[in-house]
């Protein structure tokens, strides 16, 4: 079997509401979906989604390669960029290719992927996360219901920019899901908006109501100084490392005792997810994927023996993508398609006719320039 091509079409995902962070909304919920479809001389094609700038620096490194070697492609494409550098955008190109590969790689052996990485389980934990920061707090509750009845125990909510506000989405969070279980895990996002002192002060005003089990990137993704900070002036643990391009970044924030639970993004392939839930298990660290895309690390989380839980954005599929997997007892179940499961329709897609706005020049990801800058409260607080 041989890479020959490759072709990239973007589809659009409806989230049924405006989504968003601290850095910005999309009030359409509507955001686009990046697909990569990698060719094959054998007909067999794989299947790569998210993000992927810079596709056509990377893609000659594995052209003419046999994609069952994903590890070794992996590092083929990492050595292509080795002069300018993989942190930054282009380190999606070679996780979505990554992902093609792996996705090759189990198809070739006629088997689902997480049989390829030798799980023996094909259920995956997770906790629900809405990207809620936009949903009125009116409204909290009837979003959360779907998620209660798909058996949810734990959400994380954005916050970030007004602590009261939060501190009542948190309540109302707990309430839904206390009909699953009477102790829900909370989990609070704040993408990096605050500074160490600041979220100091917020999660202990927090921890007098809630027992917080993780606070996610409360200052900056390199302040491995303040990440270690904030873990040692609050209960809750520290998460991050979902915007870290390449293992050495994340061995960082090992190395400084910077976080209690290890974080990958999702579109940064199978290759970097491994390898940084290895390194986090050298050191006893559980290890959590983030981000959607139809969930395409699930199949190497039921294979790892320090996966904590799976961020699940969404309860649907984008339009025109199948999904093998089946959202049900507060996790994924993953079938037995070969491969990752995903499947593409490209007609369906070529009929969608509204557009995304997730990867505009303009946002949502504009961060603000008073961000990490909350100490003392503006004249629109009071």
């Amino acid at each position: 079997m041989k890479i020959t091509g490759y072709r990239t079409i973007t589809t659009v995902h409806r989230w049924g509401h405006p989504i968003g962070d601290a850095n910005g909304v999309i009030e359409s919920g509507i955001t686009d979906i990046p697909i990569l479809i990698v060719e094959t001389d054998s007909g067999i094609e794989g299947i790569g989604l998210g993000p992927h700038p810079g596709i056509e620096r990377v893609f000659p490194a594995v052209d003419g390669q046999d994609p069952r070697g994903a590890f070794s492609l992996y590092d083929r494409m990492l050595a292509a960029v080795f002069k300018t550098g993989h942190a930054g955008s282009v380190y999606g190109a070679i996780g979505v290719l990554d992902m093609a590969l792996w996705d090759l790689k189990a198809k070739a052996a006629d088997e689902p992927l997480w049989r390829t990485l030798g799980a023996t389980d094909r259920f995956v934990p997770g906790y629900a996360s809405l990207l809620d920061i936009a949903i009125p707090t009116e409204e909290l509750a009837t979003e959360l219901a779907p998620w209660v009845d798909a058996g949810f125990t734990g959400v994380k909510l954005k916050g970030g920019v007004d602590l009261d506000r939060d501190i009542e989405r948190l309540r109302i969070a707990r309430e839904a899901l206390s009909a699953n279980t009477r102790r829900p895990a909370l989990m609070l996002d704040v993408n990096e908006s605050w500074n160490r002192t600041q979220a100091i002060r917020h999660v202990s005003e927090i921890e007098r109501e809630f027992d917080l089990v993780w606070i996610e990137e409360p200052v900056r993704r390199w302040d491995t100084d303040g990440l270690g900070s904030v873990r040692r002036g609050i209960r809750a643990a520290v998460a991050s490392g979902e915007n870290l391009t390449g293992v050495e970044q994340v061995r960082q924030l090992i190395d400084q005792r910077a976080v209690d639970i290890v974080q990958v993004g999702s579109c940064w392939g199978i290759s970097h997810y491994l390898r940084s839930a290895l390194l986090a298990f050298g050191f006893d660290l559980p290890i959590s994927p983030v981000g959607y895309n139809a969930n395409p690390v699930a199949a190497a989380s039921a294979a790892l023996p320090n996966h904590l839980t799976t961020e699940i954005q969404s309860l649907s599929a984008p339009v025109g993508i199948g999904v093998d997997q089946q959202i049900s007892d507060g996790g994924i179940v993953l079938g037995d398609q070969p491969g990752i499961g995903f499947s593409v329709d490209e007609k369906a897609i070529a009929d969608e006719h509204e557009k995304g706005k997730w990867a505009v020049a303009a946002g949502p990801h504009v961060r603000d320039r008073r961000a990490g800058l909350g100490l003392m409260s503006s004249r629109k607080d009071n």
